[in-house]
């Protein structure tokens, strides 16, 4: 199979013609999944519904041209990214001006020539890999493979807006290593490095359901957003956590809580209200967190003030 077809990139075609989305879907039909719409608008749903990677729009159509069609694709924030490629009957250099003008990336003009249609797409479709590729490099953490801090502010930003708009509850849970200087000190940066890494990597694996998201916090400390997550939910991920992270068994004989490596979480949730802010969630998860490591460590610590 194509290695674009593996990756199920998206494609989006958006023409008038029902003839010309019947032959670029057969020329394409090995690349990706395909979606089409035969309006402007009906496209435009359609883009910010499945966010293609490329789309082929007609410049000439009825109501909306693709130049209108491409102006407001390029000004909504889940559409501005794609590869957008014009299909003209026009070949004037004016009118490749315009196309560009409009923020295509490219046009192909009609008749449509196979080998230069795949060729065209396949390029835009390697483009928009490789910017993912980079993207996600930018938001890990080197370490542990896990998101970073930037991203995690990201990404709290949109899961609290979206969870204020539905009026469901958003937990978080803050997550430290317990006495994880100590660690360090007694075996050394290296084996402070597989520890992290170890625990990272637990932590990731048993944070599954869709929207969840875990990243490195700062030092040894992670956090995990939980989507529709209520605090007694939240708590039992938080006591889950500690659970398998003991079951890792790491010595870690400068601990004064436990023989192995172990962790302290705070967690906290609640259903984001004009009157609430992100500072308000993380903080309840980190006093939380303070209140398990003064309980003694290698606990789950719920919020009473979120």
């Amino acid at each position: 199979m194509n290695s674009l077809a593996e990756e199920q990139s998206r494609i989006l075609i958006i023409d008038d013609s029902v003839t010309s989305i019947r032959l670029l879907s057969a020329i394409l039909k090995d690349l990706g999944r395909i979606w089409f719409a035969t309006s402007g608008e009906a496209g435009i749903a359609l883009a910010r519904e499945h966010q293609p990677q490329v789309i082929l729009l007609d410049v000439e159509m009825p109501l909306m041209s693709g130049y209108e069609v491409c102006k407001l694709l390029k000004e909504n924030s889940d559409t501005r990214d794609a590869s957008i490629i014009f299909i003209t009957a026009r070949s004037s250099m004016e009118s490749e001006i315009q196309a560009l003008e409009a923020g295509a990336v490219d046009f192909i003009t009609k008749p449509l020539n196979q080998p230069v249609v795949r060729a065209r797409v396949c390029t835009q479709l390697n483009v928009q890999r490789q910017a993912q590729a980079l993207i996600r490099l930018a938001n890990r953490d080197g370490l542990t493979g896990l998101f970073n801090r930037r991203y995690f502010n990201e990404m709290i930003a949109l899961e609290f807006s979206r969870h204020q708009r539905q009026g469901h509850f958003l937990g978080l849970a803050l997550i430290d290593i317990d006495h994880f200087k100590a660690f360090n000190d007694g075996y050394g940066h290296l084996n402070g490095d597989t520890c992290l890494s170890m625990v990272a990597q637990t932590i990731a694996l048993e944070t599954k359901r869709p929207g969840e998201i875990v990243a490195r916090y700062g030092g040894e400390e992670f956090v995990a957003i939980l989507p529709h997550t209520t605090l007694e939910d939240a708590s039992k991920y938080g006591a889950w956590l500690c659970e398998k992270v003991d079951d890792l068994k790491i010595p870690h004989q400068f601990s004064s809580c436990a023989s192995v490596v172990t962790i302290s979480v705070g967690v906290a949730a609640l259903v984001p209200s004009e009157n609430s802010t992100i500072r308000d969630l993380i903080n309840a998860a980190d006093q939380a967190l303070y209140r398990a490591k003064a309980a003694g460590r290698n606990r789950v610590v719920a919020s009473d003030s979120a």
